[in-house]
């Protein structure tokens, strides 16, 4: 009998039948009152549910506790799979999505040993939910598919129809417009088939948010219309702001802008709205308030928009969450600075830009404190380039419009650039040329000139000939070395004859880079060679040339000043008891992995040290946790720099981990380095090191000792790899 009043309780719930669900639950607890009987947690977990569908989160979440309790106390599996993956849920309601990835990932793996396959496909689609508002898109995506499959599979219709949705929204994030509009309707369909209320209420709100997109004003205001409805019917003031907020932009958009500011400042000033509401709305009255001409107005609403989402962003408890967690204010930050560029305040929009690229890695250094809400940090960009000693490219994607901050210690210039998407369109194949067999140089690449021009060429009269120059560049960018574009005059050449480049994450973190002094405990000069590992599976062969590259590099050093870990010494737990903190030069001759997914799982391949399955994986989470003083890292791998940029962070993965933990310069490969060349240009490297050349000059010295040779390693796909980092 208990069970059935549970059931019936929860049926009543989630049909937003909420008397009818007192009266179940109510006749449950009456029940469990006199007997504590073992079914009583599942109750309490009922009770739970009631309180999420009204909206009381709070509650729902001390419920979902005490039933977690339950579960534990009287060994209840089941149970417990239930209560983590509800305890997931509200933490997602409540916008805290890192912890909602933590209760949903242990629901995900206790359901799994159970074989409790319909608890693990909702982990699933919930997990895809939460890496969605993270701003991790792909995940979200891989995550949601799994779980709609999962669902079509055993015929759960409930299930089936929320992943859906949660595919639509990141189809919609993507631009794919069409096919999220497919994933909504359908979901809408399924919903409506079965009458679930919240099913109906997620894709008429999606559907309006989308229509919206569209330009489909009149379709967004009914689907808007619909949406209230259901949430007014509900008492779920929550669910009434999200489509009311679509309705304010239909007013802005037919140039009802009283009406719009009206509808804005109901949900700006509601008690019930969440952050993420908040910030949008806030954005939102921005845009009104620029397209208006009531330019104080407007600025005001986007620092109000940028120092709610940040507010929010802080939050968050793990520095891998805020890292995607940025992209959710891509546009905020893309419209202020192009508002801020119109307007003239040029200086300003180069420091709210460069705020937005550094915060997350200064976060992790403890270099930067004030918050969005007071502006950022003051700026001295001219004095950064004369404390670099070069000239400083920093560049700006935006969806309308790109920029060039183009800096030197006298002056800083600004130049537009083509929108964000030409851009990234022409970086993509020159990159795939770069790759190929064609020699970039004799084909006279037309992206490749057509970069240069694009990217370099309105700043070269600030540029002398064998300037040091430091790319500070954004998204696709990121991906691109700069010294393979082609100087189309006097003679067609690549720019890495004209200059010595490197890449840094922020002017904010060059500054640091170049204000900081070397620990006195460091011995000069001294070294730590790891590499040549034994093949740890199938998937890493052995480098065929690792030893050669081992032996040209240590011939460089004095015995005492080097150790070498090779072979079965190569492990990651050799590495970290070495005391990398006190040398000066850290190489690793090895495989790399950068995970697309999750930048801290990035790791160099070493020997196995244990049993353990990844015992031979040397990862970024953990090199952050080593305190570096090192001049220079040198990670001799494939795609060591990583392979995946955030919007506002600059490209993440091996190289990004070692500069966050403090080493000065960084040598990264963007792609899959030949191991042919590498032995030789690593050789010369040290050489020019050993001369007392800077990293980036000797960098660039190996460099052009391929480029200026005979034979096939004149190519790029050979030298231009390995890139510098540099800026902490």
């Amino acid at each position: 009998m208990l069970e059935i009043l549970t059931l019936e309780g929860v049926a009543h719930a989630r049909l937003h039948q909420f008397q009818e669900a007192e009266e179940k639950l109510g006749q449950a607890e009456k029940t469990c009152l006199v007997s504590l009987a073992a079914t009583c947690g599942d109750v309490t977990r009922a009770l739970g549910i009631l309180a999420v569908q009204r909206g009381q989160l709070d509650a729902a979440k001390e419920l979902f506790e005490q039933s977690l309790g339950f579960a534990r106390a009287h060994n209840d599996r089941f149970l417990e799979a239930t209560a983590l993956l509800n305890l997931g849920l509200t933490s997602l309601r409540e916008e805290h999505f890192d912890e909602a990835i933590d209760w949903t990932d242990a629901a995900f793996r206790t359901s799994s040993a159970l074989d409790a396959g319909s608890i693990a496909t909702k982990a699933l689609g919930n997990l895809g939910w939460a890496y969605y508002n993270l701003g991790d898109s792909e995940k979200s995506l891989e995550l949601s598919l799994e779980a709609e499959k999962r669902a079509i599979q055993v015929d759960d219709i409930i299930d089936q129809l929320s992943w859906i949705t949660n595919a639509g929204y990141v189809y919609a994030g993507l631009g794919n417009l069409g096919r999220a509009k497919q994933s909504y309707l359908k979901a809408l369909d399924l919903a409506t088939a079965i009458n679930g209320r919240e099913d109906i209420y997620n894709g008429l709100r999606a559907l309006a948010l989308l229509s919206l997109e569209n330009g489909e004003l009149e379709e967004a205001r009914n689907y808007s219309d619909q949406a209230i409805v259901i949430a007014q019917a509900d008492n779920n003031r929550l669910n009434e702001l999200y489509p009311l907020l679509v309705k304010g932009l239909i007013a802005a958009r037919s140039g009802d802008s009283p009406g719009a500011e009206h509808i804005f400042r109901e949900v700006e000033n509601d008690p019930n709205a969440n952050r993420s509401l908040t910030w949008r709305t806030q954005h939102a009255l921005a845009r009104l308030y620029e397209n208006g001409g009531r330019s104080e107005d407007a600025d005001r609403e986007y620092r109000a928009s940028l120092a709610t989402f940040e507010a929010a962003r802080s939050s968050l408890q793990r520095s891998d969450s805020k890292l995607p967690f940025s992209n959710n204010a891509s546009r905020i930050y893309d419209d202020y600075v192009h508002f801020l560029v119109a307007r003239g305040k040029t200086d300003v929009a180069l420091r709210w830009a460069d705020y937005s690229r550094a915060r997350t890695l200064a976060e992790g250094l403890g270099q930067l404190t004030k918050g969005a809400s007071s502006g950022p940090p003051p700026l001295k960009p001219q004095q950064i380039a004369r404390q670099a000693d070069g000239t400083i490219l920093f560049y700006w994607l935006g969806e309308k419009q790109s920029y060039l901050w183009a800096i030197t210690p006298q002056k800083t210039s600004l130049f537009t650039l083509p929108t964000g998407s030409e851009i990234d369109a022409a970086v993509q194949r020159y990159r795939k040329a770069l790759v190929g067999p064609q020699d970039i140089l004799e084909t006279a690449s037309p992206d490749g000139t057509g970069l240069y021009k694009m990217l370099v060429a309105p700043a070269q009269s600030l540029l002398t000939k064998d300037a040091q120059v430091f790319v500070i560049p954004d998204g696709s960018l990121n991906g691109l070395n700069f010294e393979t574009l082609l100087v189309p005059e006097p003679k067609l050449h690549y720019w890495i004859e004209d200059a010595t480049v490197a890449d840094a994450s922020s002017l904010r973190l060059l500054a640091a880079s170049h204000n900081s002094l070397h620990d006195s405990k460091i011995r000069p000069g001294k070294l730590l060679l790891i590499g040549d590992a034994l093949s740890p599976n199938a998937d890493y062969a052995e480098l065929p040339k690792a030893g050669v590259e081992i032996e040209n590099i240590e011939k460089h050093f004095t015995p005492a000043g080097r150790e070498v870990l090779t072979r079965a010494q190569a492990t990651a737990p050799a590495y970290l008891a070495s005391a990398p903190e006190q040398f000066a030069y850290i190489h690793f001759v090895a495989h790399g992995t950068a995970s697309r997914l999750s930048p801290l799982d990035s790791a160099v391949i070493l020997s196995k040290s244990s049993a353990e399955q990844d015992s031979f994986k040397l990862y970024a989470r953990d090199i952050i946790h080593r305190p570096l003083h090192a001049e220079l890292v040198t990670i001799s791998t494939c795609y060591g720099a990583g392979s995946r940029a955030y919007t506002g962070e600059g490209l993440v993965g091996l190289s990004w981990a070692f500069l966050r933990a403090g080493a000065h310069n960084v040598i990264g490969a963007l792609w899959e380095v030949s191991d042919a060349s590498t032995p030789r240009l690593m050789d010369q490297l040290y050489d020019e090191l050993k001369k007392g050349r800077s990293p980036e000059a000797a960098l660039r010295s190996a460099k052009l000792s391929l480029l200026h040779s005979e034979g096939v390693f004149r190519k790029p796909f050979y030298w231009a790899p390995f890139q510098l980092y540099t800026g902490t």
